[in-house]
Order: C-alpha cells, then sequence, then structure tokens
C-alpha cells in the first residue's frame, strides 16, 4: 500500500505503517499538510507509525511537534523517527569511534592509554601498563600488561599482539587473568570471546578472520 499527498507519502511495510515526509518543504508545511491528512482520517486507525524525514534533520523541538500532532490530538503512537541523515555531533562520534588509533611506544609500568575506537600499538605494552579503548587493541610488539578492548560493551572486539603474556585481559564485561605461576607468552596470537560460552578464549591470528569476519567492516559497527 502507498498513498502519496503534497508533502508525505504512507508506505504500508510488515514492520508497520511508515511516513515519508518531504524534506524541500518547510516545516510549517509539513505539519499542516500532516494536520490536513489526519482530519480526512488518511491516517485512521493506523495506532503507530514510523516517521521518516529523508534528508531532513529534524530538531527536537520539531520532533515534538510531530509528536504532539500525532499522539497528543490523534491517538497514534510513533514508533522512531527515521533520517538518511546524522549530526555533525553523530557524524564525530561515529568517526572517532572507528577510527584507527595508531601509537610509535612503548606503554611503561605505571602509563595508562584510553582511546575512543581501535588502538594500534607499535611497541609494547609493559606490564603495570594499562590500555583501553571502545574497539579492539592491536600491539606490536609484547603485550604484558592489562588491556580492555570494547569498553564498556563491545563483546565483538579483540586483542592482538605479537607476543601474548598479558597480566590481565577484558573484553566487554569479560575478565581473564594470567594464571598466578609463571607461564611463557605465545607468539601472534588474539583474545575473543567466545559466543557459545561467553568466555574469552585465545586462537592463533591467521585464525582472526574467520572467527570475527566483520571486525574491519564499518556497517556492522557503525552508530
Amino acid at each position: 500500500m502507498t498513498e502519496t499527498n503534497l508533502y508525505l507519502t504512507m508506505k504500508g511495510t510488515t514492520e508497520g505503517i511508515i511516513v515519508y515526509l518531504d524534506d524541500q518543504c518547510s516545516f510549517d508545511q509539513l505539519l499542516e499538510e500532516l494536520h490536513k491528512q489526519l482530519e480526512s482520517d488518511a491516517i485512521h486507525q493506523r495506532t503507530s507509525i514510523k516517521v521518516h524525514t529523508q534528508n531532513r534533520l529534524l530538531d527536537t523541538w520539531q520532533q515534538d511537534e510531530i509528536r504532539h500532532l500525532l499522539n497528543d490530538q490523534h491517538s497514534i503512537g510513533i514508533k522512531s523517527f527515521e533520517s538518511n541523515v546524522i549530526s555533525k555531533e553523530e557524524a564525530r562520534s561515529w568517526y572517532d569511534h572507528l577510527t584507527l588509533k595508531p601509537y610509535v611506544k612503548t606503554i611503561r609500568s605505571g602509563q595508562e592509554l584510553h582511546e575512543n575506537g581501535d588502538i594500534f600499538i607499535i611497541g609494547d605494552v609493559n606490564p603495570g601498563a594499562t590500555v583501553t579503548a571502545s574497539g579492539s587493541v592491536f600491539v606490536l610488539g609484547q603485550l604484558r600488561g592489562i588491556v580492555h578492548a570494547g569498553f564498556p560493551d563491545g563483546a565483538n572486539e579483540v586483542v592482538a599482539a605479537s607476543y601474548m603474556n598479558p597480566s590481565q585481559i577484558r573484553i566487554a564485561d569479560q575478565l581473564s587473568r594470567a594464571p598466578d605461576y609463571e607461564v611463557e607468552g605465545s607468539q601472534r596470537e588474539f583474545a575473543f570471546i567466545n559466543q557459545e560460552t561467553s568466555q574469552i578464549e585465545l586462537d592463533d591470528l591467521h585464525n582472526l578472520q574467520k572467527i570475527r569476519p566483520n571486525l574491519t567492516d564499518i556497517s556492522e559497527r557503525g552508530l
């Protein structure tokens, strides 16, 4: 089902009714057309709809105006507001979260490194050092300190190192500590959360693509 009026188009989908609002007219014209269609019962008995503003980004007060018109005056709920565009603040946050942050240095004991997105360290992470990232952590060197990837809830992130012998690894809310006794580290490994057991496990680096095939897929890691 598709119904087109002057400034809005209504489409019936498997998820319900989506109302597409024209993105070229003024906001006042949109409200007037919405009011006209509601008065003519064009959206009669549509108890919950999605509102898609296409290439227009609504301010909070504009969303409130539409919500007041649909919900308060005509008892039509709004599932969500959707758009083809995002704000500058959202774009900056998205970019910051997905950008790889390189460091050519050794993170020494007592030092702490915190970043949004992925961290790529060309150097060592010494015992007593702490690295925290909202994304994954890659160490081209010896990892012997503390690393927290996927902070606070990125369960699909990983920790990879040329030499893996950390004192502690966290991924999202899962924790893995080094044993109390002395152990040798291992070459070219990565840590990840096994989705079946919800526990942190280690595997050879050459299996990273198989276990986390979407690790570098921006569409899978976006907002």
